[in-house]
């Protein structure tokens, strides 16, 4: 155990922030994944993830930091926060896409969707992260429900909410500290930014989707494209094709018209080839296609 992830652990839930264990020096959470659970302990009735084991029990993040130095996860949706992740390229062939051909990096991004919006950058507790970039956080909106987004919002611009986490200041990953920048506390979560995050309303009353000949075929063909699209992708705009091509194909699974599995298994297997993260590719994937499934038109209006 070292003090300061202990420390980062207390003075997080001291906040209210619920906490869960991350591998030491690293970002993944720790513990057994779905795919591989035990089903016993806490777990015998059902896999509880991250975000469920998070908590602000002082006694429990003790018995937790003192038997190994794991680096600390804050569950962002839990924990009643909305945090902006502003990150910096990770490498010299990661460059944005043409709209934002002349931003550096996620923060000059953010500036100019704050000037777009006729607002000033938000002044909020602010945490600057091991490669250089920024989590802004900002309290959760009352009685809404908002999801992660991945890109939605611009370059290196990602929303971390439920479903999500950040790592707390205090932790260093791969030898780089997180630290506090600014110490206030959060403020809520402009409006601009909350209409901006969040999905639009249902549909009134029962869609009824008009499903043309060889509907499967159509999918496929597009699903067929959009991999192609991924694989054909600069080094830096993969993960952004990605997250194009997913929701490209998105309606498709919404209609019914291809098995939501078999788009992510494809996705998935072109994501890894041309070299995204395992966890980049399911993290995208399952944010996209949820927000489809939920936001997807009726088919003769789309």
């Amino acid at each position: 155990m070292t003090p300061d992830v202990l420390d980062a652990a207390l003075n997080a839930a001291e906040r209210g922030w619920r906490v869960f264990p991350l591998r030491p020096g690293g970002k993944r959470p720790a513990g057994h994944r779905e795919d591989n659970c035990p089903g016993t302990g806490r777990c015998a009735r059902v896999h509880l993830k991250p975000e469920q084991r998070a908590t602000t029990d002082d006694r429990l993040i003790l018995g937790c930091w003192t038997f190994r130095p794991y680096n600390v996860g804050i569950a962002t949706g839990p924990s009643g926060l909305v945090v902006v992740d502003l990150d910096t390229p990770k490498s010299a062939a990661d460059r944005p896409p043409e709209e934002w051909k002349d931003m550096p990096d996620g923060m000059a991004v953010f500036s100019a969707l704050c000037e777009r919006a006729g607002q000033a950058v938000p002044t909020t507790h602010t945490v600057r992260t091991g490669r250089g970039g920024r989590h802004l956080y900002f309290t959760a909106p009352p009685g809404v429900r908002l999801g992660g987004t991945a890109g939605a919002l611009g370059w290196k611009v990602d929303t971390r909410a439920w479903g999500g986490y950040v790592v707390a200041a205090g932790c260093v990953v791969k030898g780089r500290p997180y630290r506090v920048e600014d110490p206030r506390e959060p403020v809520p979560l402009p409006g601009w930014l909350l209409d901006a995050l969040k999905p639009p309303p249902a549909p009134v009353g029962p869609l009824r989707l008009s499903v043309p000949r060889d509907a499967s075929r159509v999918a496929r063909v597009a699903l067929e494209r959009e991999t192609a699209a991924v694989a054909a992708a600069d080094k830096g705009g993969r993960e952004r094709q990605l997250f194009l091509s997913a929701r490209a194909v998105g309606r498709f699974v919404a209609w019914g018209d291809i098995p939501r599995h078999e788009v992510e298994a494809a996705f998935q297997v072109v994501g890894e080839s041309v070299g995204l993260k395992p966890y980049e590719c399911r993290s995208t994937l399952r944010s996209v296609l949820n927000w489809c499934v939920r936001t997807a038109r009726p088919r003769e209006t789309a």
